[in-house]
């Protein structure tokens, strides 16, 4: 049984060096277990870096990492049942079939062949079907069944969603929730900031080898710099075309039969929007309140505008000048 008073996975300070340029600088977060944690950045960002760190298929120059106790550089024979790992690449030769696939990965992890895990992922009709032949979604599906062979209590994806089409997307979505219901701890790197809103816990911003925010989907997006958007629509339009201003209140805009207000304080703004409509009897159809995406906050974060250079203001793990890193 995993220990719930340690972390699922703990990266302090990781360093990554190729001859003069540094991949990764200073990478530091832990992975709460149960977690579905997500690791985002640009491209260059040094998240791959990271996750072959982790995964013990890179040599870290400086810094600790754990899996759940154990030191990943000094006991790698430890840690490697730990994880179960899906790449950016799977790399299975396209003639590899469905089947010989799953047998050959469980007998190098000393398990029975998983047949269980082709059904529940839906590839029993494929058994015989060579990798090359599979479509996207199959192929990540495949690979994620093998990652799992061996009943990891963490894994790791990269990218595992990249190319996959909606419905393809929302079938991994799925079976991701499902794993993280089961106990499983998941560490995600992804490009797909709706992705990382919808299915992480919390998430670790990397930025030019060094981690700028960590923190949840929600305490990003409410602790940046952008402005909510507080929609009401009434019975009688009391404020189609009004300029009337309201706390909080940057901007006005009259959208068909709603009037939209972009405020840095919706709270106050909906208390004066409803304490309006009291006085001049108006009946209220719709109100909203859209906080800012976490896209336009990663964007924030990322840019090369002030918000990216001070910390954030939820669990901020490191700051410091960054420097460019090489692809990751």
């Amino acid at each position: 049984m995993m220990d719930t008073a340690r972390p699922a996975v703990r990266i302090d300070r990781l360093e990554k060096r190729y001859g003069d340029t540094i991949a990764v600088a200073d990478v530091s977060f832990e992975v709460r277990p149960g977690e579905l944690f997500g690791v985002l950045g640009p491209n260059g960002a040094g998240k791959t870096t990271t996750l072959e760190c982790l995964e013990g298929l890179r040599t870290p120059d400086a810094g600790h990492l754990e899996v759940l106790g154990v030191d990943v550089a000094s006991d790698p024979a430890a840690a490697r049942p730990l994880l179960g790992v899906q790449l950016q690449v799977a790399g299975l030769p396209a003639t590899m079939r469905v089947g010989e696939a799953m047998r050959f990965f469980c007998a190098y992890r000393g398990v029975p062949p998983r047949d269980d895990l082709l059904e529940r992922f839906g590839l029993t009709d494929k058994l015989t079907a060579a990798y090359g032949s599979l479509s996207g979604g199959q192929q990540r599906r495949l690979v994620l069944a093998l990652a799992l062979a061996h009943d990891p209590q963490v894994l790791v994806l990269d990218e595992p969603t990249s190319g996959l089409d909606v419905p393809a997307r929302a079938e991994l979505h799925a079976i991701l929730r499902e794993l993280k219901a089961a106990g499983t701890t998941i560490l995600l790197a992804t490009h797909d900031m709706a992705e990382a809103e919808t299915l992480c816990d919390r998430v670790a911003i990397v930025l030019r080898g060094r981690t700028v925010a960590v923190a949840s989907p929600a305490e990003l997006t409410t602790s940046g710099h952008g402005l909510s958007t507080v929609s009401v629509r009434t019975a009688d339009g009391t404020f189609i075309g009004s300029d009337a201003t309201l706390p909080g209140v940057q901007e006005i805009i009259d959208d068909g039969d709603y009037t939209r207000w972009l405020s840095d304080d919706p709270a106050a703004t909906v208390t004066a929007v409803l304490g309006a409509l009291e006085r001049t009897a108006d009946e209220l159809i719709d109100l909203r309140i859209e906080r800012p995406s976490l896209e336009e906050r990663f964007l924030e974060l990322t840019s090369a505008g002030p918000a990216s250079q001070g910390p954030s203001r939820h669990d901020r793990e490191t700051s410091g000048p960054a420097r460019e890193g090489a692809p990751s």
